[in-house]
């Protein structure tokens, strides 16, 4: 999976525009975050079909950083994200994103952005 960052005018319908487009492409939106800050909405997406989206994204001339997701499980209980987010400190890994993709009996399914993919692999492998 992917993420895309979007910056947009923090005005009524943007949200709307931006969403409307995944929609009439028929690309699913996994995850969504969006934040306000001076002005600016600050959007993440996270979807599956990551060239498609790219390619929706630029012939709408929207500007968007992307970044390569981890996309792991978590088993229910206490302390499970403090392991993750554990293993990922002790590795020096920072994670810039999070996303609960869904949960189930057995636990969350989350979708993380990180400092360093490879060192993140590692760590939540080991």
């Amino acid at each position: 999976m992917i993420e895309f960052s979007v910056r947009l005018a923090n005005r009524p319908g943007q949200l709307a525009t931006l969403a409307r487009l995944f929609a009439d492409a028929g690309i699913d939106i996994e995850a969504l975050a969006a934040v306000t800050d001076n002005g600016q909405t600050h959007i993440r997406i996270v979807v599956e079909h990551a060239a498609q989206a790219r390619r929706l994204l630029m012939a709408a001339d929207v500007e968007f950083d992307e970044r390569d997701i981890l996309d792991t499980f978590v088993p229910r209980g206490t302390g499970g994200l403090a392991n993750i987010a554990e293993s990922l400190a002790r590795a020096d890994v920072n994670i810039d994103s999070l996303y609960l993709l869904h949960t189930n009996a057995e636990g969350f399914h989350l979708a993380i952005t990180v400092s360093d993919v490879d060192s993140a692999t590692e760590a939540l492998a080991g």
